[in-house]
């Protein structure tokens, strides 16, 4: 049973990164009174008392209203929850997480991915980890720093719950961050998830310096492999050719500052996999989602050949040449079948 929604005036946000950090700064500025829990002590230590995250997002003053915390039963009582843990550690922050929650506080769910072994969408983690939550979904083209700086972004937030979706809205919207309301969770999910895994395909092709047309034509048959996909699970091809799937892509394939696509580009330039990603302050959410999304699609007999691709390029099994000469070496084939 969902309750009546009441105006949200308290928002938690789990996860302390520059992603989780900016999202607090825009529940501040559209009047909330949020909550921070991050992992690192010397996250917390700073919010509290510079109120700035000078270890993931510097130089940013966040408003007073941000507060942060290493205890997460501080966030329990809060009328909603922004999850912006990376997706192949959220399943273990929300099941400690859970004893806390109240009954049918809503979810959004803020990372992008699949969770390796298990294949599960975010929101399916949340629904076995915290059943009780109602789940939401946050995704769209929006990069820290221009979020966290008031830059206009625009993004899709899924509920299938249409009066809990609108109090979200109307919490974290503001002109300058503008939410656009969904009922499907699956499409908005399998977007974020498969764009990063193209991101690094399109940072491939931007370090080979293989030229605009072929990124162009890497993001339009990367656009047909996340329809496909989303389709199969039971999301809808609008969906994904919304903010959520098709905005995010061009955005995140088309920019150095995506952690996904400059992987990319160090993979091209022969950077070892190990050392491109400990170089990284932050987590390339597609080098973990890669070999979960190509399992997925291929339980469902959705071909993927770019992402199948980058899969076998991070395990090792192919050199970058051979990955993009195996693309190119394809059988031609109609556009749409």
């Amino acid at each position: 049973m969902v309750r009546p929604m009441k105006p949200i005036s308290t928002i938690g946000v789990l996860g302390g990164g520059a992603w989780g950090t900016a999202l607090a700064q825009v529940a501040a500025t559209a009047g909330r009174n949020v909550t921070l829990w991050a992992f690192e002590p010397e996250v917390v230590t700073a919010i509290n008392s510079e109120h700035e995250n000078s270890v993931f997002l510097p130089s940013l003053p966040l408003l007073p209203s941000v507060r942060a915390t290493s205890e997460l039963a501080d966030l329990g009582h809060l009328d909603a929850i922004l999850a912006v843990v990376p997706a192949q550690h959220l399943r273990t922050i929300l099941m400690q997480f859970a004893p806390v929650v109240r009954e049918s506080m809503p979810i959004v769910l803020c990372a992008k991915g699949v969770e390796q072994g298990s294949l599960a969408l975010m929101t399916d983690v949340l629904c076995q980890t915290i059943p009780k939550a109602i789940p939401a979904v946050l995704s769209g083209p929006s990069f820290a720093l221009d979020v966290a700086q008031g830059l206009p972004t625009a993004i899709t937030l899924a509920c299938a719950h249409a009066e809990i979706g609108t109090a979200l809205v109307k919490a974290i919207g503001l002109p300058t961050f503008r939410p656009y309301l969904s009922d499907d969770l699956v499409g908005a999910e399998v977007g974020g998830a498969v764009k990063n895994v193209l991101a690094i395909a399109c940072g491939i092709v931007e370090g080979l310096a293989l030229g605009e047309s072929a990124r162009a034509a890497l993001i339009t048959r990367g656009f047909a492999e996340m329809t496909r996909l989303a389709r199969a699970l039971g999301g809808r091809t609008e969906t994904v050719a919304g903010l959520c799937g098709l905005g995010d892509l061009i955005l995140t394939c088309s920019s150095r500052t995506s952690r996904n696509f400059s992987l990319g580009m160090a993979l091209a330039s022969g950077i070892p996999l190990a050392d491109a990603l400990a170089s990284k302050k932050s987590v390339a959410e597609g080098a973990a989602s890669a070999p979960a999304v190509v399992a997925l699609a291929g339980n469902l007999g959705v071909g993927m050949p770019i992402c199948e691709a980058v899969a076998a390029l991070l395990a090792g099994q192919v050199s970058v040449a051979s990955a993009v000469n195996g693309l190119l070496a394809r059988p031609f084939r109609g556009e749409h079948g």
